[in-house]
């Protein structure tokens, strides 16, 4: 069982949340390069030597807004979405295709709401370890569910890297191209990609 967060801990926490949420309202107005310390620590009513307590810099900052975005994404998903994906073990194996409107569109819809900053995430991948998210990813979803299927224990990893990768190479694309398309529309591709045109 998780231990409570102590008063300190949970300011701290809270103080680190106000300043996530302080880059992403100014992501949605301007470009991530123009963003500086001091506006941030106006926004989220902290000063500067609380900021540099947290981070080193903005893109410290950015790369843990990422992960808290990361940690939000999951309230989209329908509740007995998110179910299935953590009961993967006893759950019928057509519960466990993510390849479904079911799971796409609440992904595709959550990049869209905050395109501004997948774009910088786009801009600064090398820096946003996206490399660490997808292979967390594989380790604690993509590989059981596989282990589920009898996929080949020495190919998975190869396997679910050019799937994840493939998605992820549409998804920027559309990211490009400011989410332009329909939602459904990009879903479609991704399935037509992934389980080929039916």
């Amino acid at each position: 069982m998780d231990q409570p967060l102590n008063k300190s801990e949970s300011r701290y926490f809270n103080t680190a949340v106000k300043m996530d949420r302080a880059l992403l309202e100014l992501l949605d107005i301007k470009d991530f390069e123009y963003i500086t310390v001091r506006e941030i620590c106006e926004r989220a009513d902290v000063n500067r030597s609380t900021f540099y307590l947290h981070y080193e810099n903005t893109a410290d900052l950015l790369n843990e807004t990422v992960r808290y975005m990361l940690d939000s994404f999951i309230s989209y998903f329908p509740e007995q979405a998110v179910q299935a994906a953590h009961e993967y073990a006893v759950r019928d194996l057509s519960e466990l295709n993510f390849i479904s409107e079911k799971y796409l569109y609440p992904y595709l819809t959550y990049i869209k709401e905050n395109k501004r900053i997948f774009i910088t995430a786009l801009n600064n991948a090398k820096s946003m370890e996206f490399e660490q998210v997808y292979r967390r990813l594989f380790r604690n979803i993509f590989d059981p569910i596989l282990e589920r299927f009898n996929y080949p224990r020495e190919t998975r990893g190869y396997a679910m890297m050019f799937y994840l990768n493939g998605i992820n190479a549409v998804v920027s694309e559309w990211i490009k191209n400011g989410c332009a398309d329909s939602v459904e529309f990009i879903a479609d591709v991704i399935k037509g990609c992934v389980l080929g045109r039916q």
